[in-house]
């Protein structure tokens, strides 16, 4: 799965949870690309979810500037879930450290960052 953390980032202050046990696999990251999105689209099929990731640098839809979808990830629902799981536990834990992470993006405009 491609990183969707930029680079710069400093990394958590706590180790994520992984949404597989990694402490199984050997993991070879050799190849690892990051990526950064802020835009995700979710289409899906009755055996698969299908994930479309891309940088968006609109503040409202644009239908002269498209959002570039850079990435694809194809998941099935067990994976799907598990990944739930695991997103879920690590923004919980970001909160938790930072506070709530607004995605009304009107909230965010009226109360700043």
């Amino acid at each position: 799965m491609t990183n969707l953390i930029d680079d710069s980032m400093p990394a958590p202050a706590q180790p994520l949870p992984s949404p597989s046990p990694s402490q199984e696999f050997p993991i070879d990251a050799r190849t690892l690309v990051t990526q950064y999105a802020n835009f995700a689209r979710l289409t899906g099929t009755p055996e698969e979810l299908i994930l479309d990731f891309g940088l968006n640098t609109q503040l409202s839809p644009n239908q002269h500037e498209p959002v570039k979808l850079t990435h694809r990830l194809v998941v099935d629902y067990f994976t799907a879930k598990r990944l739930l799981q695991v997103l879920r536990l690590a923004v919980e834990q970001h909160e938790n450290v930072y506070g709530v992470v607004e995605t009304d993006i009107n909230k965010r405009l009226r109360h700043g960052p």
